[in-house]
């Protein structure tokens, strides 16, 4: 019998090393793939790949012992492909390949969605990067259903499968689209259909019903979560709960008191000056979207000059006690 798999989405400037930490805390999540190690033409040193992903002094695991795949951007196959050995050696469990960022500064320096373009060149990047990497590291890929369009989602998902990636995930948007929903999860089927390999889904799921209807039409067994996952950090454990035939257990607000104060000490620990506070002003935002209690913490951290002065609207009872 398959078990069905959650993995958490990489996310640039959102999903770090303490993000990660928290969110597999919370169970449900089954592996996690770094925020991109932008690779140009150079072999990067130890130091670059330790900083985007510090779990690889740890096994390549979170605190929590879930996988953290280092993820690939680029479009020298070669380069790609001394980067990628790198990363195997010092640990990570899996290398990924982005092929669905649509951020115009990175499209703009051929990374990203832009490939999609050019499923030749796909094939070329997976075939040298499956080469160089020793045959235990898995290497997957994320692609996007398309550049501009749809035209080419099939050859590209059929150009990384038979270039040897292990697994696909696919989030159905193209790059135009960017996250304006909705997301064609029937793509992810036609795509499933085209290829031998596992095709996880990724893409608009924000609640457990978003993933029972994702699953449903695109025919995946698996899932990807990103902003969705990260403004609800109990959404894997509800739908890991529910694949499997348990209750789910929903957060309110003041149930996730105790989340909000934990990720506060993760980024304290994680780094100093302003990167803690600006980085759960970055949160809160996201978490206001699931929680909408929370925007009145979220306004009161955004005035604050300091850590002491956050630490301190972080311990006020009256932000907690309100209901969902």
């Amino acid at each position: 019998m398959c078990v069905m798999r959650i993995l958490l989405a990489p996310m640039q400037g959102l999903v770090d090393a303490p993000m990660r930490a928290l969110l597999t805390s919370m169970g449900g999540v089954d592996a996690c793939v770094t925020e991109f190690v932008r690779v140009t033409h150079a072999l990067l040193p130890a130091r670059t790949f330790y900083r985007l992903c510090p779990e690889l002094h740890h096994g390549g695991y979170t605190p929590s012992g879930v996988p953290v795949s280092v993820q690939l951007l680029g479009s020298d196959s070669a380069c790609l492909a001394d980067n990628a050995a790198r990363a195997a050696e010092l640990g990570a469990p899996a290398v990924d390949l982005n092929f669905g960022c649509p951020a115009p500064t990175v499209n703009r320096h051929r990374g990203g969605a832009v490939l999609l373009r050019e499923p030749e060149l796909l094939h070329a990047i997976v075939r040298a990067v499956r080469a160089a990497t020793p045959a235990q590291v898995p290497v997957t890929a994320k692609m996007r259903l398309g550049y501009d369009d749809t035209a080419l989602a099939l050859d590209c998902a059929q150009a990384l499968a038979t270039a040897g990636a292990a697994e696909i995930v696919v989030h159905a948007r193209t790059k135009t689209e960017g996250y304006r929903p909705p997301a064609h999860w029937d793509w992810i089927a036609r795509i499933r259909e085209a290829v031998t390999v596992n095709v996880v889904a990724n893409g608009e799921i924000w609640t457990l019903q978003d993933a029972q209807r994702c699953l449903e039409i695109s025919g995946s067994q698996d899932l990807m979560l990103g902003r969705g996952l990260v403004a609800r950090p109990d959404l894997a454990g509800q739908i890991a709960s529910w694949a499997s035939g348990r209750p789910e257990v929903v957060l309110d607000w003041p149930g996730m008191r105790l989340v909000v104060t934990q990720f506060w000490g993760l980024l304290q620990a994680y780094a100093d000056g302003a990167y803690p506070q600006a980085r759960l002003k970055q949160w809160l935002a996201l978490v206001a979207q699931a929680f909408p209690a929370a925007r009145p913490l979220l306004e009161s951290v955004r005035r604050q000059p300091d850590s002491h002065s956050v630490a301190a609207c972080l311990a006020d009872d009256t932000y907690w006690q309100v209901g969902r």
